[in-house]
């Protein structure tokens, strides 16, 4: 399993068309993907998941993975958020 943290820096969170853009990323893998923050744990390739988080400017949050391409997944997640989804 690989796991790190990511703040959310773009203005909108991760509401509408980032979190879109975050579940078509995370579909490319064939791991399981999980967003983690606080107390609560989402599957990355659900969009209704990952807006019932609530997930705003500033937020860190976690993503982890677990599977044959795990460390890549995790990698292009947090370098999509890094972007600010302009990746």
């Amino acid at each position: 399993m690989k796991q790190t943290e990511v703040t959310i820096t773009n203005d909108t969170g991760l509401h509408a068309r980032p979190a879109q853009q975050l579940v078509e990323e995370a579909n490319k893998f064939s791991s399981d993907i999980k967003i983690v923050t606080g107390d609560q744990e989402t599957e990355a390739k659900s969009i209704l998941g990952i807006m019932t988080l609530g997930i705003e400017k500033g937020t860190a949050i976690g993503i982890k993975a677990d599977g044959s391409d795990e460390e890549a997944a995790v990698d292009a997640l947090v370098q999509l958020i890094e972007s600010n989804f302009e990746g």
